[in-house]
């Protein structure tokens, strides 16, 4: 019986934890959150030290992940990823990223300034950003698409799914949007996959995610595995409707897994596909802001080391 209770814990704070990612996504729609004056201040100054490293780096687009809801249950710091933007249409170094709009019900591309993007956190005190820094050429190929508005919207899914399996065009999430991007920049730069444009409108609305899943299957992009235990237990996506199981193969479901784009996956695609990547990891508490320069995680709680750039939050 205990473990049996533990399974059905560890199952049910999927389903809870995947329906928080959605409302926090909805935060973009809804009431601004309700956050102090200190705590805006300092989401601020967390801000400005993020677009500090942006600035010195050079490049016009990168991979900018923030942690979300608490997923520490499930090995993940971090819930939701999009693209950096110098050029920004909205701001400098805003983020564009799939959101679901609550007032349309329906997945949309947002471009929303960096401030904003961090108080999408469930806990505004205690945060991580990952912020993945490529090769010039790499990183231009990302921006030209990205800025791109009629490529992005078409990689746009028409339904949103928290748990959307990733490589099917049933439904998507906001971490699959931005790794098909990846494989529209890449595989296109390649000669490997046509890039999506006016040659796009005659075909079905699926074919540019077909061809992007395609390729990025071919490449060697490997999804997160959630993994529940136990069978009977995928029953709880009943209860969310933000939470599918139409669109994972039978195979996955015998073995009660889902296959899911998540932060963690992309990072470990992009370190592979592009070796020269370097990653900076920036923690803040209600007293510091720590900056970590390479692939090792700061530790839980935003502990530093003596190697890491600590700003103090007086």
């Amino acid at each position: 019986m205990r473990h049996a209770a533990r399974a059905l814990a560890a199952a049910a704070l999927l389903v809870a934890a995947t329906s928080a990612a959605q409302a926090a996504s909805l935060q973009y729609c809804d009431a601004t959150p309700s956050l102090s004056a200190a705590q805006q201040d300092r989401l601020l100054r967390v801000s400005a030290v993020i677009k500090e490293e942006l600035d010195r780096s050079g490049v016009g687009a990168a991979l900018v992940a923030r942690s979300g809801l608490n997923l520490g249950f499930f090995g993940h710091r971090y819930s939701h990823a999009g693209i950096g933007l110098r050029h920004s249409p909205a701001s400098p170094w805003a983020v564009r990223q799939l959101y679901f709009s609550c007032d349309e019900k329906q997945p949309r591309i947002f471009d929303q300034g960096m401030p904003a993007f961090l108080m999408g956190t469930d806990d505004p005190a205690l945060g991580y950003i990952s912020v993945l820094l490529l090769p010039l050429q790499a990183s231009a190929q990302i921006e030209s698409v990205a800025l791109d508005s009629r490529q992005a919207l078409q990689l746009l899914g028409a339904s949103y799914s928290a748990n959307a399996h990733a490589f099917s065009n049933r439904y998507q999430n906001c971490n699959q949007w931005l790794v098909e991007l990846l494989a529209v920049a890449w595989g296109a730069h390649a000669g490997a996959l046509a890039p999506a444009g006016p040659q796009a409108d005659d075909l079905p609305p699926s074919a540019p995610r077909d061809a992007a899943q395609s390729w990025l299957k071919g490449a060697g992009y490997e999804p997160t595995v959630f993994a529940l235990g136990r069978r009977p237990l995928l029953w709880l996506t009943a209860f969310s409707p933000f939470l599918n199981r139409d669109d994972h193969p039978e195979a996955d479901l015998s073995q009660a897994q889902f296959r899911v784009s998540m932060p963690v996956a992309i990072e470990h695609f992009v370190r592979q596909r592009v070796p020269e990547t370097t990653r900076i990891e920036i923690c803040h508490t209600e007293k510091h802001v720590v900056v970590r320069r390479g692939w090792e995680a700061i530790a839980d709680g935003c502990v530093a080391t003596a190697e890491d750039r600590v700003i103090e939050l007086s």
